[in-house]
């Protein structure tokens, strides 16, 4: 059932847990995109290491951490209040956010910049997201109306779209749909492409000059932003995968149409569960965090293996 499988996962979680503290290492328990594996949670277990592969955030104020791909920080408070004219201005060759802000001499948290993305249906979508805010792809990929795996739209097609190059897109008068990630949907008084060659638009808000019609969470956290949760900021890590738990209820056992008779002989769809540990991965790991200048220093439990 639903409820057994979340207290096995608990069970798993928990082992894992002792496993990895007994071991005598520096880890994090860190929320996780499932990826093609599937599945509503799951949680990644990271030996903490500069040389490790994935990037986390981390809450100095509370247990929250997730690797960057799922990470979130605190919504921002919607736009509202901007005052300033709409204005075009001529910005002949200034196509990156950084020269925009550099010709215009406002900062980057003030920009407002286009993503063009091929849609689920096969359009064209355009996220917009801060100046300076990239694109989270995991994210993105997640959304209803975006096509996965994630694909930008070549170039050409924008141009056909737009009737203008990439460099000066922007959401006022946008002839594809707009998802704008939460931050870029809290600024006022914005700067962003006027869909017309070497111009920007200037004193750009939100519903009097362009609505919002879809918000999201697109985009990837900034060391040093709000901890979701409300505790804390995030601050960044790099980390070694040892451990991976999934709760990947029926996906698998509804596809292969496996069911299991219970006590009174009526059948049931099962729910699943996925949890394995990288053996091989922690000798490495571990060897990142208990060395000295004469080499590996096992932790008591391992050196007697």
């Amino acid at each position: 059932s639903e409820d057994c499988l979340s207290a096995e996962y608990q069970n798993m979680r928990n082992a894992y847990t002792r496993i990895f503290t007994r071991l005598g290492v520096e880890f994090r328990i860190v929320q996780a995109d499932s990826g093609n594996i599937g599945g509503k949670q799951s949680e990644e277990f990271h030996v903490l290491a500069g040389s490790g592969e994935d990037l986390l955030a981390v809450s100095t104020g509370s247990d929250y951490a997730a690797n960057i791909e799922a990470a979130c920080s605190i919504l921002p408070p919607s736009a509202t209040g901007g005052t300033a004219t709409l204005t075009k201005v001529h910005t002949p060759n200034q196509k990156t956010c950084e020269q925009v802000s550099q010709f215009l001499n406002t900062p980057l948290t003030s920009k407002v910049k286009l993503l063009v993305v091929v849609g689920k249906e096969g359009g064209l979508i355009a996220i917009a997201l801060r100046g300076d805010h990239g694109l989270n792809e995991v994210k993105a990929a997640k959304h209803p109306l975006i096509a996965s795996p994630l694909q930008l739209a070549p170039p050409e097609a924008v141009a056909k779209v737009f009737n203008c190059e990439v460099g000066y897109l922007g959401p006022v008068n946008c002839p594809i749909p707009v998802i704008a990630d939460h931050a870029a949907a809290a600024v006022n008084d914005f700067v962003c492409g006027a869909n017309e060659k070497d111009h920007h638009l200037t004193g750009v808000n939100w519903t009097r000059d362009c609505p919002v019609t879809h918000t999201a969470d697109l985009r990837n956290v900034l060391e040093g932003g709000a901890s979701p949760d409300g505790a804390g900021e995030l601050k960044f890590y790099r980390g070694i995968e040892v451990g991976h738990i999934f709760q990947l209820g029926r996906k698998y056992s509804q596809a292969l149409n496996l069911t299991v008779l219970d006590s009174d002989g009526k059948a049931h769809v099962p729910y699943m569960g996925c949890y394995g540990v990288g053996v091989t991965r922690i000798v490495g790991a571990v060897i990142e965090q208990c060395h000295d200048a004469g080499g590996i220093v096992w932790p008591e439990h391992i050196s007697p293996f």
